[in-house]
């Protein structure tokens, strides 16, 4: 799993017991794993279809950095599934990990879609064809 994503834990993302607070977490996460999918499927009509039960399994305090890895397990017709895991930058101490993420393109009328992706493409890869002037 790459890591790329990278977050500061500052004092608005605190919850009461002073560590991140849980929706703040799942809020990037959602947000990220969009952009991922965006990416992959080439379309910006992508939405949260399912997300499966969230282990949070360490806390993270003001001040950490931590990382968010993406990557892509499957893909269907109109969706792709990802899985997801938040560490810790300095420690590499895992905070959550998400089992399954699944999100659906969608075409102009909103409407599921078939995507025509089989396989995981990189950005590096998406562009090497196009030429600049």
């Amino acid at each position: 799993m790459n890591f790329h994503t990278r977050k500061w834990v500052k004092p608005e993302d605190l919850n009461p017991n002073g560590t991140l607070f849980g929706g703040s977490l799942l809020r990037w996460i959602d947000e990220e794993a969009a952009i991922y999918a965006i990416v992959q499927l080439g379309n910006q009509r992508v939405v949260t279809k399912y997300i499966s039960e969230i282990n949070f399994v360490s806390a993270s305090r003001q001040g950490d950095i931590i990382e968010l890895g993406i990557t892509a397990i499957e893909f269907g017709r109109t969706s792709i599934t990802l899985t997801c895991e938040v560490r810790n930058k300095i420690t590499r101490k895992s905070i959550l990990t998400v089992e399954k993420m699944v999100f659906v393109n969608l075409g102009e009328d909103g409407l599921p879609a078939p995507h025509g992706r089989t396989e995981i493409t990189y950005v590096k890869d998406q562009f090497k064809d196009d030429v600049v002037e």
